[in-house]
């Protein structure tokens, strides 16, 4: 199951060719196993490769959500061994999706410390399920209208409704301000 695709496989095939090879497995024991994989598959500096990814853009949150973003940053910031607390916010808010970062940084009241990383955190998942609450209630309200609804207006107008006369409104100021019929004129039926 392991060892089977990418890096791996040709590593798994190159030590079975050195044993078809040499009749000896090149692997005899686990500490053997440890030191070929960790010579094989860990970087030579992780630290560094931690601390070069910080300082460019591949990190930042993008269309992730928050707690799948900040799972990796202090995963990240972990490994590259970043303990100061003001590092620690600069670096998180500026790998924020900018509408977040701007709503905790011009909070009028109860805005985070530059220096309290764990604020920064909480006051950002708070914003982003605020942000979803609200775009789950918007597709809601501006959703179309319902199979239903369609199949009700497509059906052809009863005879006697399809006589009446129509005649236009009396002034156009009129009919432009009844929204009790037509709703708002703001869209999304939202008055």
């Amino acid at each position: 199951m392991f060892f089977k695709g990418g890096r791996a496989a040709k590593w798994s095939k190159n030590l079975f060719r050195q044993e078809a090879d040499t009749g000896v497995f090149p692997i005899q024991t686990w500490g053997d196993f440890e030191q070929q994989f960790r010579l094989h598959f860990f970087p030579a500096n992780a630290e560094a490769d931690r601390i070069n990814t910080l300082e460019g853009t591949s990190y930042h949150q993008g269309n992730r959500m928050v707690d799948d973003y900040l799972d990796s940053f202090q995963a990240l910031v972990s490994d590259a061994g970043y303990m100061d607390p003001q590092t620690l916010v600069v670096k998180f808010r500026r790998g924020l999706r900018l509408g977040i970062q701007n709503q905790i940084a011009t909070m009028p009241y109860g805005r985070p410390a530059d220096t309290n990383p764990d604020a920064w955190y909480r006051a950002a998942r708070r914003i982003d399920q605020a942000c979803l609450a609200n775009e789950a209630f918007q597709s809601m309200s501006c959703s179309t209208p319902s199979a239903s609804l369609k199949t009700v207006f497509a059906r052809p107008l009863p005879l006697s409704v399809a006589r009446l006369p129509l005649t236009p409104p009396s002034s156009y100021s009129e009919a432009s301000t009844d929204h009790s019929i037509y709703g708002s004129p703001h869209g999304c039926g939202r008055r």
